[in-house]
């Protein structure tokens, strides 16, 4: 029967004659003789071809070529349209020869349909950002790398990559972060000693968003691991207590931020110290320059709070001109001093700071100077964070502060990658890597 359960037009006459005719030969022989027992192929193939056979049924032999003979080269044939040719070999089988890669041809784009008359004109794509220079000449140094810093196998958890770039928004701002491996750096094949590190730390209105920026001393051989370590650890002092640092900065309580940062940034560059201590090296050749900025996720505080210590630059573009908002270091044997909008700069004199409102452990005091700044945001402002490396010619080039004011004065926040093609505009005599974040405000 079929697998309806149909009986099927003609009945298979060799299964009623193997299993239904009573006086249809035994096709496997006499068991009880020696020879029916060992019968050869052929035998058992006539019996076969007896017992279904017959006039009604005849039987056709298909001869299979021999596998083991050797296969017949095609002949070949003139060149002309390619077309399937049978070869004896099963579906399973490799064709002959090695295999080659197939060239496919791909049909010419088919022309743009016109717009209609009434329709708008189709947005023309913007032109890649391209990395320019500021002045008559370019640096020496070629703009793009040229060779890659030396690696062991002990040290490959320690690789810096040449570029890192973030971004991110949050309540009215856009935020932007890049650093860039120097021209310098890149040409003798030696890391990029600034680190940079993005986080935000809870959620909602409540989360706090920390951009740190290191750099490392120039004559260290480590510098890239201190400023990467610098990072890393001021995150987690800031994670531990982001819930505190979001609430007094929504706030305005810039007391407890400026005690609590001051003595988070001292225990950072404590463990600093202990690290040059376990390495087996001098503190000043294990340490690093670092420049945080803290923002809230809460779009009714438009409070920017900076903290860190070392040289970097802190810079505000508002209504098309640079404002430099550093706070000037005091000078020597000075306890404090004003700085622009009425914040003061303390130094370490080797006196007790306040305890501190997010951890109640003393800390050893930093290797420098400490800075605080908190200002008020408008609509319309950018703020500008960087290490040294920028800093340095934003404030003795002109024309690359113009540059930039222009570049980022004209329309909104830039994407990631003309923000980097920003950053990385040349200026010649300034080689060292460029490391920056900024804050364009809604």
């Amino acid at each position: 029967m079929s697998q309806q359960g149909e009986t099927p037009a003609h009945q298979d006459d060799w299964w009623g004659a193997l299993y239904k005719d009573e006086t249809a030969p035994d096709t496997g022989g006499d068991p009880d003789s020696l020879d029916d027992r060992f019968d050869s192929l052929d035998d058992r193939f006539e019996s076969v071809s007896d017992t279904v056979g017959g006039e009604d049924h005849p039987v056709t032999v298909v001869p299979l070529p021999d596998p083991r003979a050797p296969r017949a080269e095609p002949a070949q044939e003139p060149p002309g349209p390619a077309r399937t040719v049978p070869v004896e070999r099963a579906p399973w089988e490799a064709p002959d020869g090695p295999s080659r890669p197939q060239t496919f041809a791909v049909p010419p784009p088919a022309p743009p349909a016109r717009p209609e008359p009434s329709a708008p004109p189709a947005p023309v794509t913007a032109e890649r950002p391209a990395v320019g220079h500021i002045g008559d000449r370019p640096p020496t140094y070629d703009a793009e790398p040229g060779a890659l810093p030396a690696s062991g196998p002990e040290d490959l958890g320690d690789v810096v990559p040449d570029t890192v770039v973030d971004g991110a928004r949050y309540g009215t701002y856009t935020l932007r972060a890049a650093s860039v491996r120097g021209d310098s750096a890149r040409f003798r094949g030696e890391p990029r000693r600034d680190a940079l590190l993005t986080a935000r730390f809870g959620e909602g209105d409540g989360a706090l968003v920390l951009v740190a920026v290191a750099g490392g001393e120039r004559t260290g051989g480590r510098a890239h691991l201190a400023a990467a370590e610098a990072c890393r650890w001021i995150a987690e002092a800031v994670a531990r207590s982001h819930a505190r640092l979001s609430d007094d900065i929504r706030a305005g309580r810039r007391g407890d931020l400026k005690s609590g940062l001051h003595r988070l940034t001292d225990r950072t560059y404590g463990k600093l110290r202990a690290r040059a201590t376990e390495l087996g090296l001098e503190q000043s050749a294990y340490t690093a320059g670092l420049r945080c900025l803290l923002l809230t996720a809460d779009p009714d505080c438009r409070t920017r709070v900076f903290f860190g210590t070392g040289p970097g630059g802190l810079f505000r573009l508002r209504d098309g001109a640079w404002q430099d908002l550093d706070p000037v270091l005091p000078e020597p044997g000075a306890a404090s001093e004003e700085g622009p909008g009425g914040d003061r700069l303390t130094m370490d004199l080797q006196i007790t700071t306040p305890p501190s409102p997010y951890t109640g452990e003393p800390s050893p005091p930093a290797a420098g100077p400490f800075r605080f700044r908190a200002s008020v945001a408008r609509p319309g402002d950018t703020l500008l964070l960087c290490g040294h490396g920028l800093a340095e010619p934003m404030r003795s080039e002109p024309a690359l502060a113009r540059e930039l004011a222009r570049r980022w004065s004209s329309e909104g926040p830039p994407g990631l990658p003309a923000y980097l093609a920003d950053t990385q505009i040349r200026v010649k005599g300034y080689a060292d890597d460029r490391t920056s974040a900024a804050v364009w405000e809604a």
